[in-house]
């Protein structure tokens, strides 16, 4: 691995809100996510609103910019999140260890946990999911279905109901599969939409909720991610934690 510039990490254009959880020594690098922005800009005019706000190349899934001194520099995106969608989000310094860390994803060798406010009660405070979706996309829009042939696993706790004005859950997800909204189409099939999902979700609910708690957000979060990975001839375990929004902690 080539070395990095010694201000590398000081010269990363982050998006408004996003934070630095923690990297490696090879150059493997986490960051917190807001909801409301995007992993990464579709085109120019996005750029502002993303993760890192500057250039990004698609094919290569990797952002460019450009220091003070007219350097290039870049960031190789590992994962992506919904845009309404916080928390953990990976990165790479270095080409050939993306490569690497995607490698662990595709072979579904990555640990992670999310959590989410729920409406309702589930029946069990344990369970584990299994469905079958249909995902479509068209036109950079995705929409899932819960009638398909794409198998979706996903282990469900409960953390928390509170009943105050709304009945609602805290809840700990850990999907073992990665299909496009997994979370909140396995969520609303079991009567327990995730809070703020305007695709998925209770939308009466969902107005009522932002009117009485004045916050308007997806609650869902990425709380950590974790996996151990092979890169130069060893194995180098790497573990994220993004703390709870206080969106979530206010409300329960």
């Amino acid at each position: 691995m080539k070395a990095l510039p010694g201000d590398f990490w000081d010269t990363l254009p982050l998006g408004e809100g996003v934070t630095p959880l923690t990297r490696d020594a090879n150059g493997l690098a986490a960051f917190n996510k807001p909801a409301g922005l995007l992993s990464h800009p579709n085109d120019s005019k996005d750029e502002g609103r993303a993760l890192l706000t500057c250039r990004y190349d698609k094919e290569a899934q990797r952002f460019i910019w450009k220091t003070a001194d007219g350097a290039e520099r870049w960031l190789w995106l590992l994962n992506r999140l919904d845009s309404a969608t916080s928390g953990v989000i990976l990165t790479a310094a270095d080409e050939k260890l993306a490569l690497a860390v995607r490698e662990h994803y595709l072979k579904k060798q990555v640990h992670k946990v999310y959590q989410a406010l729920v409406f309702g009660r589930p029946q069990k405070n344990f369970e584990h999911w299994h469905d079958q979706l249909a995902v479509q996309k068209s036109h950079g829009r995705i929409r899932t279905a819960t009638i398909g042939n794409v198998p979706a696993q996903t282990s469900f706790q409960l953390i928390k109901h509170t009943q105050k004005a709304f009945s609602t859950s805290l809840v700990k997800l850990e999907p073992r599969t990665g299909r496009s909204h997994q979370l909140r189409v396995q969520c609303a099939k079991r009567q327990l939409p995730i809070i703020g999902d305007q695709t998925y979700g209770d939308f009466a609910l969902n107005r009522a909720f932002a009117k009485a708690n004045k916050t308007k957000r997806l609650f869902l979060h990425s709380l950590e991610t974790s996996f151990s990975y092979e890169f130069a001839g060893k194995s180098h375990p790497f573990k994220a934690a993004a703390p709870l929004p206080r969106e979530f902690t206010a409300v329960y």
